[in-house]
């Protein structure tokens, strides 16, 4: 290698002359598929001057539910709820059907038919809720799917949507009416938020009009639920029997003149919550404070944390996928 550079050098200089090399151009940086609003300075500590909302997939029918499994190196899972599927996501941008259909039986086209939340049990299966089943199911790695839980004081539930694990192996999940089959078909009094334990008892632990995300404090010392009705956040204090205490008022969205409601959230491990609310992404400190919002193109429904280290956001929004990278990780 030294041999040739010396002889190219000596050529070009017989020849009276020298080359310059050209400049390579760098490469432009793909542009925001959306804006990011700072309201709060805490915000700059969470989210990166130069973070970058990426559109990942598009063409769905209206994405939700979105849950990053670690096997096989990693991907993410998400719900087209009117398309019937569960969707695998792969890093290399592979788009597939995880599960194709969730409802088997026949539905007006565009019906809420399918699944919605998505999350992992202590022993590492993909669970998540169905609308027109109105339970919560479960798929082993291999492939044999039953059901958690599709009934409380022997009546169907409602249409479960969201859920969230609590360490001790309990499951938290909310039952709204959105995904019934038609308003006949609801057999419970109320929209509830309920804990199944492990041994396989369910509680009504608390009732709103529109309850919908669903997650846990790093500490499990409370419960934060959207009510996408009121357009409230709120704040359960957890017992030390799994049971809540009153519900508190984090923050309140209904001011709010963007589109949107506030829908599917999670928390960071610093005890921030990443609400998806009116106009995109809300994140809001345990305080109630309203640090600052992610507003990809199309308005999010939920989000999910993921990668490796779980400092990127996942956001499943209207018929696309969208993620942006921050600065702090998410919890569990």
């Amino acid at each position: 290698m030294r041999m040739w550079v010396l002889v190219g050098v000596v050529s070009m200089a017989a020849c009276g002359g020298s080359v310059e090399p050209e400049p390579v151009a760098e490469p432009e940086p793909a542009p925001s598929a959306g804006t990011i609003e700072r309201i709060d300075p805490a915000f700059d500590a969470l989210v990166p001057a130069d973070a970058v909302i990426e559109e990942l997939a598009g063409g769905f029918g209206f994405t939700e539910g979105p849950a990053w499994i670690d096997d096989e190196g990693g991907f993410l899972l998400f719900s087209d709820i009117p398309g019937n599927r569960i969707i695998r996501w792969d890093p290399d941008g592979a788009v597939s059907d995880f599960l194709n259909p969730v409802y088997e039986g026949e539905y007006e086209a565009g019906r809420i038919v399918g699944s919605n939340g998505i999350a992992v049990d202590p022993d590492g299966n993909v669970v998540f809720t169905e609308h027109f089943n109105g339970r919560i199911s479960r798929i082993a790695a291999d492939g044999t799917r039953s059901v958690v839980v599709d009934s409380f004081d022997g009546g169907r539930l409602n249409s479960p949507n969201d859920l969230d694990y609590h360490s001790d192996g309990s499951l938290y999940f909310t039952d709204p009416p959105y995904g019934l089959p038609s308003p006949e078909a609801q057999e419970q009094d109320a929209n509830g938020i309920y804990r199944l334990s492990p041994g396989g008892e369910l509680v009504r632990l608390a009732e709103q009009t529109g309850p919908n995300g669903i997650a846990f404090s790093p500490d499990e010392s409370v419960l934060y639920v959207a009510d996408s009705r009121t357009q409230e956040w709120m704040a359960y204090p957890v017992n030390e029997d799994g049971t809540l205490g009153e519900a508190e008022l984090l923050l309140d969205a209904s001011g709010s003149e963007e589109s949107g409601a506030p829908d599917g959230l999670k928390v960071d491990e610093q005890g921030n919550l990443w609400a998806t609310g009116p106009g995109g992404v809300w994140v809001i400190a345990p305080d109630g404070r309203h640090l600052g919002t992610i507003k990809p193109d199309l308005v999010p429904a939920n989000v999910a944390w993921g990668d490796a280290d779980r400092r990127t956001l996942y956001m499943t929004a209207r018929t696309g996928l969208y993620r942006i990278r921050v600065n702090v990780a998410g919890d569990r």
